[in-house]
């Protein structure tokens, strides 16, 4: 059996994922074909079909809201790919997450924080500014789950530098709605002397903005 005329549009070099990405939000009942590329044999294919899914999220997250539970399943992928946008769009979801379902996943959510993968953490520190301000009740357990990067453990130190410098740039996006700013901007501190060049220099400006 051949693949859909949408799937096959996807997964064309060069096919604009922006409009297509437009074309579903105009026509919800597409979905269903877009979900299933996710496990096409293609990669052209399945990586597109996630891409388009990622953006849909951003531009109309109440479209997807009701898949909310598929992408919780796919924080399981083997796939490395297709889990980062799943945890990207989960991100993007929480702004309309009228049932409260994100609350119930929160530690399985952020638990890639730890290590052992950079990529994968990565996703979760970025995502982590978009929870925060779409579920302000969250701020302080959000903060803590962060601040556990300090003592992650990837596959190298440099890695872990890295991470440590999407903390930063993820703690700025909703530090003013930080309880305890204190606790931050020791973890902040403490990178001035981090060994990698551009966590530093996240660390000195952040610290020169929120320094009184």
């Amino acid at each position: 059996m051949g693949e859909s005329p949408l799937l096959e549009q996807i997964g064309q070099k060069g096919s604009d994922k922006g409009q297509i990405a437009e074309g579903i939000i105009g026509e919800p009942g597409l979905l269903a074909d877009v979900r299933e590329g996710l496990s096409a044999p293609k990669a052209s294919v399945k990586f597109g079909c996630s891409k388009v899914l990622r953006i849909i999220s951003q531009k109309k997250p109440e479209v997807l809201y009701p898949s909310f539970d598929f992408f919780v399943n796919l924080l399981n992928s083997d796939n490395t790919f297709l889990k980062c946008d799943a945890i990207l769009i989960l991100a993007n979801l929480a702004a309309v997450d009228s049932a409260n379902k994100f609350e119930a996943i929160f530690d399985r959510y952020f638990a890639p924080i730890k290590g052992p993968v950079l990529i994968t953490a990565a996703n979760v520190i970025g995502g982590a500014a978009k929870i925060a301000l779409a579920k302000p009740a969250l701020t302080d357990r959000i903060v803590h789950e962060l601040l556990k990067v300090e003592d992650a453990e990837y596959q190298t130190a440099e890695c872990r530098n890295i991470a440590l410098g999407q903390a930063i740039m993820s703690f700025e996006q909703f530090f003013e709605q930080i309880g305890d700013k204190e606790r931050v901007k020791r973890l902040v501190k403490k990178q001035l002397a981090n060994t990698r060049n551009s966590t530093r220099q996240k660390a000195a400006q952040f610290l020169k903005k929120h320094e009184s």
